[in-house]
């Protein structure tokens, strides 16, 4: 066994890091990115949970198989209509949260 001696860090640490600190513009890609990714996942859970096909859903939701494939893999070129209306089909409650110089709106 080795007597290193390992030091923790944050997550918030490393990306600050390897990404860039809150508001550089790096760091704004980053984080709309993880974000794309998470909601992708939701979708692909949520169709699971309802034991649908990506087939099945894209029928009920009016488009294509591949589309719904590029939505649960986080392609970003899906319209934000098509997300709530793959929401919709799945019954799944959606809610948003707008926040501007760190204050949430109201709407």
């Amino acid at each position: 066994m080795s007597d290193k001696k390992y030091k923790t860090v944050s997550l918030d640490s490393l990306i600050d890091k390897h990404i860039g600190t809150k508001g550089t513009e790096k760091r704004e890609v980053f984080e709309n990115e993880l974000k794309i990714d998470l909601l992708g996942q939701a979708i692909k859970q949520a169709r699971q949970e309802r034991n649908l096909t990506q087939e099945q859903l894209g029928n009920l939701v009016g488009v294509q198989k591949a589309q719904i494939s590029k939505i649960e893999n986080s392609v970003k070129n899906a319209r934000f209509e098509t997300i709530l209306k793959v929401f919709d089909a799945l019954g799944a409650k959606v809610n948003f949260n707008v926040e501007l110089n760190d204050k949430k709106l109201a709407y």
